[in-house]
């Protein structure tokens, strides 16, 4: 008598045998360091480290790039942002084993032989920081937002910058500043 049990069982068989010729003979430790080639601000750095890093630990950490803060940790208030290939991630959020072969931008590169960037200056001629903790983010999310066609208008600002929070609240001082660097950017990605 054949029962539903037993005709399943050669098809559960099957799939168990198949399952086991997709699992690699030897597991790989997490916990085991990854040589990883990095490229931060121009420079090109070799490091060892464990595969579950985020980006903004092994900037911090190993790099001693301080300029990205931890905030929350978690990807809300944008305290973190960076630049990879000119587009902005949290990088608490973001594993560093997915930087590789791509270009990271920290606020550290900014300035080039003491001439501060337009949104850097931007944001000093327009007081758009208070205490500052937040700056660093919010000037390479601003740079972003004007390089992504995003800086329009007040609203358009608002809304694609509304990813970092500024606690003392110098966000009118913000879009300010985004509409000044707005235009050097342009006028100086023409030339």
């Amino acid at each position: 008598m054949v029962t539903a049990s037993t005709a399943a069982a050669p098809v559960l068989e099957g799939a168990s045998g198949a399952r086991a010729a997709a699992t690699p003979a030897a597991a790989v430790d997490p916990r085991k360091p990854v040589d990883i080639a990095l490229n931060v601000n121009g420079r090109d750095h070799q490091l060892a480290f464990d595969v579950r890093t985020s980006l903004l630990d092994l900037l911090r950490e190993r790099l001693g790039l301080t300029g990205a803060k931890k905030g929350c940790d978690h990807g809300q208030c944008g305290a973190c942002t960076v630049l990879l290939d000119g587009r902005r991630v949290l990088a608490c959020l973001t594993p560093a084993v997915a930087a590789q072969g791509r270009e990271i931008t920290t606020i550290e590169s900014l300035a080039n032989d003491g001439a501060l960037h337009p949104m850097q200056q931007a944001f000093i001629d327009h007081d758009a920081f208070q205490c500052g903790y937040c700056t660093p983010g919010q000037i390479l999310s601003a740079i972003a937002c004007v390089s992504e066609g995003h800086a329009n208008s007040d609203a358009d600002i608002r809304e694609y910058m509304s990813g970092n929070l500024c606690r003392c609240a110098a966000y009118p001082n913000i879009v300010d500043a985004v509409k000044q660097a707005r235009s050097a950017m342009k006028a100086a990605s023409t030339d």
